[in-house]
This record gives C-alpha cells, structure tokens and sequence, in this order.
C-alpha cells in the first residue's frame, strides 16, 4: 500500500499493529466513540480490523 507524508489518526496510539498503518492513506480510526458517531452520522458501516500482521517476507511478496 503507498504511504502517506501526513500520519493519519492512528499515529497517537500505542500498539505497533496500529503504528505501522498510521501513514497510509486510509482515513483509520482506533476503536471508540469517534468512530462509532461518524458511522452513524453519515450512516456507513464500520469496518474493523481483525489486526492481522505478517512478516517482512511475507509482506512483500503481496506487493
């Protein structure tokens, strides 16, 4: 996935699944109420991630 200059709002989190994603260009939000009321506000689902992390090999043999 290409990155991203601009950190998204997973830069101010502590877990290092959640980190290695805070510059790609998807507009994540951690798990919580803010979440949940933009959801509902412009009525869209949620999609969550189940954390799924994989190593550096296999990392790039899908990119």
């Amino acid at each position: 996935m290409p990155t991203n200059n601009k950190p998204n709002r997973l830069i101010a989190e502590k877990s290092p699944y959640l980190l290695q994603h805070a510059h790609n260009p998807v507009d994540w939000h951690p798990w919580g109420e803010e979440a949940f009321n933009k959801a509902k506000k412009e009525n869209k689902p949620i999609l969550v991630s189940i954390g799924y992390s994989c190593c550096h090999w296999c990392h790039n043999r899908h990119h």
